[in-house]
Order: C-alpha cells, then structure tokens, then sequence
C-alpha cells in the first residue's frame, strides 16, 4: 500500500492519504513471547484429548498445573491457533413444526390460589462431556417446584413423566402453561393434559426467555445454578396474589419485584 521508494510521495504524504499515521508503518508487529508459545503448545495437546474444553474450562486446566492465566489470556491463545470446543449447543424450545399449537389463556388473568396456573419448562445443566436437561413443573401462585426429572435427551418422555408425578402428589390445575418447545406440544404430552381435564395454554413463539413464561424459566435458572437442587422456598414470606400480563397487582414482600412477564417474581436470572 505504502512504497517507501516511490519517486514523487513521500512515505508522510502517503500516510495522510491512506489516512494512518507513519507510526503505524513503522511499527513491527511483536511476536508471541516464549511463555505465551510453551502456553500454546500445552493448550493445543490439551486439547487433543479433550476437543470440548472452551476458554474457561481450559484455563482452569491450566491453573491445576500452576500457570497463572486468565480466560481472556486463553481465549486470545485459542483463537490464534484456531482452537474451537466441539459440542452441540442445547436447543431446549424447539417447536415441531407439525404440533398443534394452543392459545394464550393467561392474559389478563389474576392468579390468586395453588393449583390455578402450572407451568413447564426446560434448561440444561452442562455436564464434562455434554449437557443433562432437566425438566420443572412449578405452581405460578405458590413458584412451589412440584416434580422435575433429568434426561440426557431431549425426548417427551422424561417431561411426560415429571407431569405425572406433580399430578399424582398436587393434584391437578385449571390451566397449564408452556412455551411451544416440542417435547409440550407433543402428542403423549398433551394427551396427559388433556386427559386429566387440564386446559392448555401456550406462549407466542420467539418471545424473550419465554417472557409469559418467565417463572418457569427462573426456576430452571435457579436448578441450573443449584445443580438440580429444588428452588428456594421462603417459608417466612406468604405468596402474593399473582397476576398474568396486563393486570395490575400490588404486594407488600420486599423480596419481590415485577417480571417481564407483568407478574410478581423473584430475580432468579441464568448465570452466564
């Protein structure tokens, strides 16, 4: 771009006109020190072995061997030597684009008793070599976690069976609420509902974290970060009355805020 030699251009005239500074032409660029090239040859053989480590769990890797290095450092690292995990992202609200989809039936519904409005959904829980979904079924009044099961596939099986159970020891509500994932619009899942005389309600497709569905998602958060582990229960705080979106409703707990979703519930936000 810039020829030192030219006839009639000096090198400053054509850095102004390429518009850097003659700084920048002059500058060699800095090679890797020794430390950051041993770095690289461990993070490539460790990666051999284990192609699913990213920048975190290889940092730690190098941390247990007595290098002092952050995420940042290994992530530069990484992506110089074109190092990338392999693993299949976990897709947990994929809708079946043969289901029946069903309406919205909570808007503008005020929620004010157990066993009103249940609700579903699914997370994952990243495992050493892949990810567990784990499945909740939780009262929108009480946020009282009544079943959940672990599965290493995204099947409807294991959601059918935590639905089961919460019916056999809770009884069953009026409305159950999911997003449109496939595993609750499936046929086994839905025929459960049904069955039992439960009426189906569903959020709209591609709506932020299932925003309608937001106390759901929060308990699937809250057992992501607790490793499976039932939500938290304040047996000092009496339940508010609750709300679907669009409703206005006031509660005298501290401890709670409005969601997205219009209604009352704790911050239980997904850790990254």
């Amino acid at each position: 771009m810039i020829d030192p030699d030219h006839e009639r251009l000096s090198i400053r005239r054509q850095c102004e006109l390429v518009s850097i500074s003659r700084a920048s032409f002059y500058r060699q660029p800095a090679g890797e020190t020794p430390e950051n090239l041993e770095l690289m040859r461990i993070i490539d053989e460790a990666f051999m072995e284990m192609p699913w480590y990213g920048s975190r769990q290889m940092a730690r890797h190098l941390r247990r061997q007595g290098w002092c290095v952050g995420r940042k450092r290994v992530r530069r690292l990484m992506r110089k030597i074109g190092l990338s995990p392999i693993y299949q992202p976990p897709k947990t609200s994929e809708p079946h684009p043969q289901h029946r989809i069903y309406p919205y039936l909570l808007r503008h519904l005020a929620i004010e008793r157990p066993n009103h409005v249940w609700c579903a959904d699914v997370t994952y829980i990243p495992m050493r070599r892949g990810f567990l979904y784990l499945v909740a079924i939780m009262d929108w009044f009480s946020r009282k976690v009544l079943a959940w099961r672990l599965s290493n596939t995204m099947d409807a099986d294991f959601c059918v069976a935590a639905l089961e159970e919460a019916i056999v020891r809770h009884g069953r509500p009026d409305i159950f609420n999911t997003d449109q994932g496939s595993q609750f619009t499936s046929f086994a899942f839905t025929t459960t509902l049904k069955e039992a005389g439960i009426r189906i309600s569903m959020d709209g497709r591609g709506r932020w974290m299932s925003m309608d569905n937001a106390s759901s998602s929060g308990c699937g958060a809250a057992s992501n970060t607790n490793a499976s582990s039932s939500a938290p229960s304040r047996p000092e705080a009496k339940p508010a009355a609750v709300s679907a979106p669009g409703s206005t409703i006031t509660t005298s707990d501290a401890h709670t805020r409005p969601s997205v979703a219009g209604h009352q519930t704790r911050s239980m936000l997904r850790h990254k």
